[in-house]
């Protein structure tokens, strides 16, 4: 059985991906995994006539002890990021388009809360 973190970071996980579809991005995989690390959400977008992949680290806070849940993505997690993403497109040839990595941040600090939902788009290469 996951822990409350897990629960918290799939349950944060379940809401970008939602916001992302009601956005018009195409789901093409989550929790893409690889022995460099992991990928949230791996989406696809078509704007002005093109084709874009993007790459989407999802971060969820239930309190602000630690910060705000976009700090959390440290140059280690972003290392890592960058790998896993250079492992999918080896494997995923066919997938040839122009990419970027977002950051979704989502916050709900207490049971009444709405979930605030904060995009970052093309935060690094």
């Amino acid at each position: 059985m996951a822990g409350r973190k897990q629960k918290i970071g799939k349950w944060g996980e379940d809401i970008a991906a939602k916001y992302l579809q009601e956005k018009g991005y195409k789901i093409l995989n989550r929790n893409y995994s690889t022995r460099a690390g992991e990928i949230d959400i791996i989406t696809q977008i078509r704007e002005d006539g093109e084709t874009f992949l993007v790459f989407v680290e999802v971060k969820t806070r239930t309190t602000l002890t630690y910060g705000n849940p976009e700090d959390a993505v440290t140059e280690r997690k972003k290392e890592n990021i960058l790998k896993t993403i250079n492992i999918f497109l080896e494997d995923n040839e066919n997938l040839d388009f122009p990419w970027q990595i977002d950051v979704i941040a989502v916050q709900k600090l207490s049971p009444e809360n709405v979930p605030n939902i904060q995009h970052f788009e093309n935060v690094f290469t």
